[in-house]
């Protein structure tokens, strides 16, 4: 990791030389900054491979326009610039996906379903018990429950007297990376579970792979994935609060 003092004068000597030796330099020493983001935005119905792409780009456009003398720290220019350009993505890709109709209208059921078995027993169903509602296989109502198109960060949300952008409402986690000591702590506990955990963690997490997609490449069943979360989830919440 490159010191803020020498990335300065790395910076100074880019904008004077236009050395792209330097620029990628200095990309690789920051490029940790668009994994982290990345990372924050996975899970929402677009790859983790292809937010890191974007967020790398974003990345290497800031590297090229920073000037170091403005006063700012490269970390806190680049964040809210790669977020807004993240954001931005998810706009225009939201307009252009839709689930498949099979998919979407067997979410509606579930969910007109849910509802529906809430009001007569003041408890939500389980798996099983959807099911056996809706005759449809146990793992295609996880598949259902989970799969969603990608969330638009312009969806209006409930707040206070008016309706605000989703966009709005998330945190930037600017100061993210002020708090590694609890990325250090997740990374320990992370070590200590078995292969197979640490697997799914990967897939699930890191990729942003849907349960479906992390049983296909592990072997297992959607409903293995998902009891598997469920049990890593409550191992790690069991050994940060302690």
């Amino acid at each position: 990791m490159i010191s803020n003092e020498k990335a300065a004068e790395l910076f100074r000597e880019y904008r004077r030389t236009g050395d792209i030796k330097i620029r990628n330099e200095l990309v690789e020493n920051y490029m940790y900054v668009a994994e982290i983001i990345a990372k924050k935005f996975a899970g929402r119905g677009v790859e983790y491979d292809d937010l890191l792409q974007v967020a790398s780009e974003a990345l290497i456009s800031g590297v090229e326009k920073f000037d170091p003398d403005l006063g700012n720290q490269f970390t806190t220019y680049i964040t809210p610039t790669i977020t807004g350009i993240i954001r931005n993505y998810f706009r225009d890709y939201s307009r252009s996906v839709r689930l498949p109709r099979k998919l979407y209208a067997l979410s509606a059921r579930v969910k007109s379903a849910v509802n529906d078995y809430y009001k007569e027993h003041g408890s939500k169903p389980t798996v099983k018990q959807l099911s056996e509602i809706l005759g449809e296989d146990e793992e295609s109502i996880i598949e259902a429950m989970e799969s969603k198109s990608p969330v638009s960060l312009d969806a209006p949300v409930k707040g206070g007297d008016s309706d605000v952008p989703l966009y709005e409402v998330l945190s930037d986690d600017s100061s993210s990376f002020e708090k590694f000591e609890d990325v250090d702590a997740l990374r320990t506990e992370i070590k200590k579970l078995d292969p197979t955990e640490q697997k799914v963690i990967a897939l699930r997490f890191v990729q942003g792979k849907s349960q479906a997609e992390t049983g296909k490449i592990l072997g297992v069943s959607q409903m293995f994935v998902s009891r598997a979360e469920r049990k890593i989830i409550g191992k790690l919440k069991e050994a940060l609060t302690k």
